[in-house]
C-alpha cells in the first residue's frame, strides 16, 4: 500500500500535492493504447483514407478569403510580388504542419492539439488550447455561414431581389439583423455531419472539387488572357517588388491566416483507416495543394491587372470584368459559395471530436463523449455544436469577432511545437493508471518489494542492517548493492537524470526566449532603445537554448513512445524552435483589442475548469508507475480477472 499511496499522492511529477495548487495543471495522460480503449470508450468509425483526409484539410484551408485578400493584400502591401507572400506563408504553415503530422502518427486519437498537448505539457495547459479552439470554431462558422447569402445573392442580381425566407431581416425596435438563410445552412451541414464521416467526407469532396475547379479555371482562362495582352500587371515602372522585403513579410503575415484548417485533418485521426500512413500524407498533400493554387492565382490576378487597379471587394470577378468576360463572375461566385460551404464543414466537423475528447478526460461532462453505435460519430456533440453556431450565424454579426478566431489556432500551432521538443527530450516516463488497477499494483509492488528484500538483506545488506523501502523505483535501487554494476548503474541513472533536466530548462528558457523577443519586436509602444535592448537579450536566450538542445542527445525512450513506426519531424530542434517563434508572434500581433474579447471568454473557461473539469478529470485518483512496469501491470490484472 505504501508505493500506492505514494504515487496517488505524488500525482505524477507532482500533479496531485496539493488540490488547490498549481498540480493539475501539469498532470499529464497517457498516449490512448489498447488498455484504454478496452476499458474506456466506444470508438469512432475507422473509414477513411488519405483521399477523404485531403479533401477535409484542403475544403476547410480554402475558404472564400482568397478571392478577397488577393486584392487587399496586393493593393496595401505586395504589389506584383503576392506570390512571393503566399510562397512564404505556405512555408511558415508547413512547419507547423511539420509537427502536427508526427503527433497524428504517436498519438492518433480524436482531439487534436488539445490531445497532443495533454499528454505532452499537462491537463491546464491542454483545458486552454481545447477551450480556445471551442471559440475557434464556433465563432469561425458562424462568420462563415453569414458570408454565403452575400454570395448567394449574386446569383439572384443582389440582396434585395433574394426570396424571402434566404434574405436577412431587422428585428424592429431592436436593429438585430437576423440571417435564416445562414442558420439553415450551419443546420444542414449538422444533419450531413450526424449521418457518418463517410458521408461528411464524400459530401466535402464534393464540394471541394468544385470549389478547386473553380480555381482551375481562375488560373486557365486568365493565364490564356495575360499570354494575349501581355501581362499588364508585372509591366510597372517600380517593379516586381514595389512595396519591398517589409511588404512582402506584412502581407506574409496577413495571407498566413489563409492556410488555417488543415489542422482539422487531426481532429479526425481516430477515424482513419491507417492513420500512420494517412495523416502525415493527407496534412501535406492538403496543404501542399492549397499553397500551389493560392500562387497560381494571384500570380495570374496581379498579371491581369496592375495591383493599384484591384478591386479590393472583388479582385478576380474585376480583373476579369476588365477584359470583357463578365460572365465569369458566375463561375468565381459558384466557386466562392463552395470554399464557403466547405469552410463551415471544415469548422463544424472537429470542434463535436474535441468536446468527446474533452468530456472522455472527464473535463467536461460526459454528454458530449456520447457516441451513436448506429453512426458511430458523436452525434450529441455535434448537435450541441451545430445548434449553437446556428443561433450565433443568425442573430449575431460576428465579423467584429473575427479576429478572434486566430487565437486558437496559433495557439494550437504553439503548443504542437512545444509538444514535439518535449517528445524528443523529455518525453513522460510515468504512467497514469485507473484506481480499478489498484490489486494488480500492490501486487506487483509486494512482489518487488521481495526481490528487493530478499537481494539486500540476504546478499548486500546496508552497514545498518537495514533494507530499501518498498516501491516500483526501488527495484533499480536493489541493483546497487552489487560493487561491480553499482557505478555504472548509478552513473547511467545520475547521467541521464541531468540529461532531462538540462533539456527541461533548455525547453522552458527556449519559450522565456522567444516570448521576449517576439512581444519586444510587435511593441511599438516601447523606446527603441529599450526594445533593442529586450530584442537582444530574448535573442541570447532563445540562441543559448536552441544551441544546448541541438547538442543534448534526445531521449531514447522517444522511440517507443506512443504509437511507433510513422513519419518524424525533421530538423529538430531548430523546425520546432522556428515554428514557436513564428506563431507567438503572430499571436501577440493581432492586438490588444482581440485580446481583451479573447480574455473575457479564457476567464470564463478558467472558471469551468476550477470548478467542473479539474474535479472531475479522469486523472483525479490516478496512480502514477514508472512507464516500464505498465504493461506488467495491465498483463496481471488481465490475469486476475480472468
Amino acid at each position: 500500500m505504501g508505493m500506492v499511496a505514494d504515487r496517488q499522492n505524488n500525482g505524477g511529477n507532482g500533479a496531485g500535492k496539493c488540490s488547490w495548487g498549481f498540480g493539475s495543471l501539469i498532470r499529464r495522460k497517457q498516449v490512448d493504447s489498447a488498455h484504454v480503449r478496452r476499458e474506456g470508450h466506444t470508438q469512432l468509425a475507422r473509414k477513411l483514407s488519405a483521399v477523404d483526409l485531403i479533401a477535409i484539410g484542403a475544403g476547410a484551408t480554402i475558404g472564400a478569403g482568397v478571392y478577397i485578400l488577393v486584392g487587399t493584400v496586393a493593393r496595401e502591401h505586395t504589389g506584383p510580388a503576392l506570390t512571393i507572400s503566399f510562397l512564404i506563408a505556405g512555408l511558415a504553415a508547413g512547419l507547423s504542419a511539420f509537427c502536427y503530422a508526427e503527433l497524428a502518427c504517436r498519438c492518433p486519437s480524436a482531439g487534436s492539439a488539445y490531445h497532443y498537448t495533454y499528454i505532452c505539457v499537462g491537463e491546464g495547459f491542454a483545458w486552454l488550447v481545447g477551450w480556445s479552439l471551442i471559440l475557434e470554431y464556433t465563432i469561425g462558422g458562424a462568420a462563415v455561414a453569414r458570408g454565403i447569402t452575400p454570395n448567394l445573392a449574386l446569383f439572384f442580381g443582389g440582396e434585395d431581389k433574394l426570396p424571402t425566407f434566404m434574405a436577412r431581416h431587422t428585428i424592429p425596435g431592436l436593429g438585430i439583423v437576423v440571417d435564416p438563410c445562414a442558420a439553415v445552412l450551419v443546420l444542414l451541414v449538422t444533419a450531413l455531419l450526424c449521418i457518418g464521416i463517410k458521408e461528411s467526407s464524400l459530401a466535402q469532396t464534393i464540394v471541394t472539387t468544385v470549389n478547386i475547379g473553380a480555381l482551375l479555371f481562375i488560373i486557365i482562362a486568365g493565364g490564356y488572357l495575360g499570354f494575349k495582352t501581355g501581362w499588364v500587371g508585372y509591366e510597372l515602372s517600380t517593379g516586381y517588388f514595389t512595396f519591398g522585403v517589409n511588404g512582402i513579410f506584412s502581407g506574409s503575415a496577413i495571407v498566413f491566416f489563409s492556410y488555417i484548417g488543415f489542422d482539422s485533418v487531426t481532429s479526425t485521426a481516430e477515424e482513419v483507416k491507417n492513420p500512420q500512413r494517412d495523416l502525415p500524407l493527407g496534412i501535406a498533400l492538403a496543404l501542399s495543394l492549397c499553397c500551389i493554387l493560392y500562387m497560381l492565382v494571384s500570380a495570374v490576378i496581379v498579371g491581369l491587372v496592375p495591383y493599384y487597379a484591384l478591386d479590393p471587394d472583388t479582385p478576380i470577378s474585376s480583373a476579369f470584368a476588365s477584359y470583357g468576360v463578365q460572365w465569369a463572375v458566375y463561375i468565381i461566385t459558384t466557386g466562392a459559395v463552395t470554399a464557403l460551404f466547405a469552410s463551415l464543414l471544415g469548422s463544424i466537423l472537429p470542434q463535436p471530436r474535441i468536446l468527446m475528447a474533452m468530456a472522455r478526460d472527464g473535463l467536461l461532462p460526459s454528454f458530449f463523449s456520447d457516441i451513436s453505435e448506429r453512426t458511430q460519430v458523436p452525434v450529441k456533440s455535434t448537435l450541441a455544436t451545430g445548434i449553437f453556431a446556428a443561433a450565433l450565424a443568425f442573430f449575431m454579426d460576428v465579423s467584429q469577432l473575427a479576429g478572434m478566431v486566430s487565437v486558437g489556432t496559433l495557439l494550437a500551432f504553439t503548443t504542437a511545437a512545444v509538444s514535439v521538443l518535449i517528445l524528443r527530450y523529455v518525453p513522460p516516463d510515468e504512467v497514469p493508471l485507473p484506481s480499478s488497477l489498484h490489486e494488480s499494483i500492490d501486487s506487483m509492488s509486494s512482489r518487488l518489494s521481495g526481490d528487493i528484500k530478499e537481494v539486500n538483506c540476504d546478499n548486500v545488506k546496508d552497514p545498518a542492517g537495514s533494507c530499501h523501502s518498498n516501491n516500483l523505483h526501488d527495484k533499480g535501487d536493489a541493483l546497487l548493492g552489487y560493487p561491480l554494476i553499482e557505478n555504472k548503474v548509478a552513473q547511467g541513472e545520475q547521467k541521464q537524470q541531468m540529461r532531462r533536466k538540462i533539456a527541461a530548462w533548455a525547453i522552458t528558457l527556449l519559450c522565456v526566449g522567444i516570448l521576449i523577443l517576439a512581444s519586444a519586436a510587435s511593441a511599438e509602444y516601447l523606446p527603441s532603445i529599450l526594445s533593442f535592448t529586450l530584442c537582444g537579450a530574448g535573442g541570447v536566450v532563445l540562441l543559448c537554448s536552441l544551441l544546448v538542445l541541438a547538442f543534448i542527445d534526445e531521449d531514447d525512450a522517444r522511440h517507443s513512445f506512443g504509437y511507433t513506426g510513422g513519419f518524424a519531424c525533421p530538423f529538430v530542434p531548430f523546425l520546432p524552435a522556428a515554428c514557436i517563434l513564428i506563431n507567438t508572434y503572430l499571436l501577440i500581433d493581432l492586438g490588444a483589442a482581440t485580446w481583451i474579447r479573447v480574455s473575457v471568454w479564457l476567464l470564463m473557461g478558467a472558471l469551468v475548469y476550477i470548478f467542473y473539469g479539474r474535479t472531475h478529470s479522469s486523472l483525479l485518483k490516478a496512480i502514477y508507475v514508472p512507464s516500464a512496469y505498465a504493461n506488467e501491470i495491465y498483463r496481471t490484472s488481465a490475469v486476475n480477472v480472468a
